[in-house]
């Protein structure tokens, strides 16, 4: 708390000598003399990290600041402080992300300052997006500097800050740590590559991925302390978001333009030459000159006209001048080389990959849809519906479930068909379909038939409960790439007409294969544990 007291101080200092500067003699003293403050050389004289962190600074010093942006300070000026003076002892690109991630930081800092004032805007509004957008744009450059440096011997350094400050993301999500703890096993995979390699040549590099560790670790205990469910808004007393976000200082590229307009800075640039005349038309070409070449369509359709003797001009080729006949005047042609072109060494590359996706909660977020398209259902982008989910559907329908996080859809009648995607959490009971229930992504599904149902399609989906009735105990299951899939069936042994008067036991589909060489193919088996 008192470096950033002392940083404020100084910052406050370097201002005011740059208004005295700016404003006249007279002015400048009385200003002088109101501020109380001295000018201090020490303002000059801040390192890159001091600056950065005083120009996310919003808050003045006589402010008393809440104690979550207190914690969040000194969180800066230790973990992220230490962090980035070891990247500035690395140099180069890996300095240049570095203050990268002290910005993101600070941008951070300014919605933290809003939540403290505010109350929480719609998730799903532009205000919302609009408070998040300068977060988002220091994420990106972070992430950008490792795109275009992948031929770099830092590559694993950039990787792994490009894929752990999405940790930032936490301010958007009701369980943060565990977006914290995401981002630290995603960081730990280019950084665990750095300890290995450098941890007998320069200890440094080790110092580097401890410090960016000790983030992840620091801030997740921020995050507990401060905002164990998500980031706290001042619902009870706060005011407009909008209004607590324009109280906040403008960018410095703004106050640059406001200093230039209030006369402080050099004159505006002259205005642009007039536009030219076209009143009056070009005067005619002397008589015996040239037409001009090119742009007279008439004489490309004249030529087209002739028909077949539109070719009689051209020369036949002998097949002494034939390349594809005659090696040998390959071998002199003047045709440079494909392998050595710029064109190949740019294929030679490949395409560079695509960004890595935001995380889910800094996405724009679409309205719910469930309607009939025809003879197929659509629903989509039910996101924790309280409500049950109903589709009345007839045996020519077919429903597509797609975008649906933790709801209950309940399916009556007949259906074709049913697919599912990428809808985590999701509950569906159904009567009974013609066809299949396809579930694509979707990971800790639910799904109940109460009816008959002939095939139920897995693929890609990591955790599956399946309850199953007597009427449907000829289903035919199929996983690909699937883990903790469970079939819940009846219990014979339990007496019952009603399936929801017995109980259910619970069967695992296998997931461990071994496959050996018999006979000359290759025999699959399930692996069973005895005992």
């Amino acid at each position: 708390m008192n470096n950033l007291t002392t940083l404020i101080k100084r910052l406050e200092a370097a201002t005011s000598r740059l208004e005295d500067m700016a404003q006249p003699t007279g002015d400048s003293n009385a200003t002088s003399n109101e501020a109380g403050l001295a000018p201090s050389a020490d303002g000059a004289a801040m390192g890159a990290t001091e600056r950065a962190v005083a120009a996310n600074s919003p808050v003045a010093a006589t402010e008393v600041l809440p104690p979550s942006i207190e914690g969040f300070d000194a969180l800066i000026n230790a973990e992220v402080t230490k962090f980035v003076n070891l990247s500035e002892e690395l140099g180069g690109v890996v300095a240049e992300q570095s203050s990268g991630v002290l910005r993101a930081f600070g941008a951070e800092r300014k919605i933290l300052i809003v939540a403290t004032r505010a109350r929480k805007p719609d998730v799903q509004s532009p205000l919302y997006m609009e408070i998040l957008t300068d977060l988002q744009r220091q994420i990106s450059i972070v992430c950008d500097i490792r795109e275009v440096n992948r031929a770099s011997p830092f590559f694993n350094h950039l990787s792994a800050v490009s894929d752990g400050i999405n940790a930032l993301g936490w301010i958007t999500e009701s369980k943060p740590v565990e977006q914290l703890a995401d981002a630290l096993s995603s960081a730990q995979f280019y950084g665990n590559r750095v300890l290995q390699e450098y941890k007998e040549k320069d200890r440094l590099h080790v110092e580097w991925v401890q410090a960016f560790y000790q983030i992840f670790k620091a801030l997740s205990a921020y995050v507990k302390q401060h905002h164990t469910m998500g980031l706290v808004w001042n619902n009870k007393d706060g005011i407009d978001a909008k209004e607590a976000l324009q109280q906040l200082p403008s960018s410095p590229s703004n106050a640059k333009s406001q200093a230039r307009s209030s006369g402080g800075g050099p004159a505006p640039p002259p205005p642009p030459p007039p536009l030219p005349k076209f009143d009056n038309p070009p005067p005619p070409p002397p008589k015996g000159a040239a037409p001009p070449k090119g742009g007279d369509m008439g004489a490309v359709f004249s030529e087209l006209n002739k028909g077949e003797a539109v070719t009689s001009g051209l020369r036949k080729v002998d097949k002494s001048e034939m390349t594809h006949k005659n090696p040998s005047l390959r071998s002199g042609a003047t045709v440079p080389v494909r392998s050595g072109s710029q064109s190949s060494l740019n294929s030679a590359k490949g395409a560079p990959p695509g960004k890595k996706p935001k995380p889910e909660g800094m996405r724009t977020k679409k309205p719910p849809r469930k309607e009939l398209d025809g003879s197929k259902w659509i629903v989509e982008n039910l996101d924790n519906e309280s409500n049950l989910t109903t589709i009345e559907a007839s045996i020519s329908q077919s429903i597509l479930i797609s975008r649906c996080r933790s709801s209950t859809i309940r399916v009556v009648g007949k259906a074709n068909a049913i697919s599912i995607d990428n809808s985590p959490r999701l509950e569906l009971i159904l009567d009974s379909l013609v066809s299949a229930v396809d579930v694509i992504r979707s990971p800790n599904v639910a799904i109940q038939v109460l009816g008959s149902l002939p095939t139920i399609l897995l693929d890609q989906v990591d955790g599956a409960t399946i309850y199953l009735g007597r009427a449907s105990l000829g289903t035919e299951l199929f996983t690909s790439k699937c883990t903790s899939v469970n079939v819940n069936i009846p219990d014979e042994e339990v007496e019952g007409e009603e399936d929801s008067e017995g109980e259910f036991v619970e069967w695992a589909v296998p997931e461990q294969i071994k496959s050996s060489i018999r006979g000359g193919r290759v025999v699959s088996e399930i692996v069973e544990h005895a005992g």
